[in-house]
């Protein structure tokens, strides 16, 4: 088993494991992605009811930019977007917090 060491000193060589649906791993994946985070670290602070600081950086802005053209593609498809599609409307407010706390940073 590989040891790893954390920004804390602490060697991380327990390994947590747990399944999910496809939907839910999409969303596990997006999230740590629009963070800018590691999956690991993603999970490991949202476990810990600790806040996820987006940190801009180029592959963010590029999580960010294909969020976006996704949900783009994804209303032209639908005629109306209503509460059926629980899931899109989460990213959409996902990346609309993300990217209203970058604009917070820039200016």
């Amino acid at each position: 088993m590989e040891k790893r060491i954390d920004h804390q000193g602490r060697w991380r060589n327990k390994t947590v494991a747990f399944r999910v649906s496809e939907e839910e791993g999409k969303l596990i994946d997006d999230c740590a992605r629009l963070s800018g985070l590691t999956k690991q670290d993603y999970i490991i602070r949202r476990l810990q009811c600790r806040d996820v600081v987006v940190q801009g950086n180029p592959r963010v802005y590029k999580a960010l930019r294909g969020k976006m053209a996704e949900i783009y593609e994804e209303l032209k498809r639908l005629e109306k977007c209503s509460g059926e599609n629980e899931e899109l409307l989460y990213t959409i407010q996902l990346v609309a917090e993300t990217m209203n706390g970058m604009k917070g940073e820039e200016g």
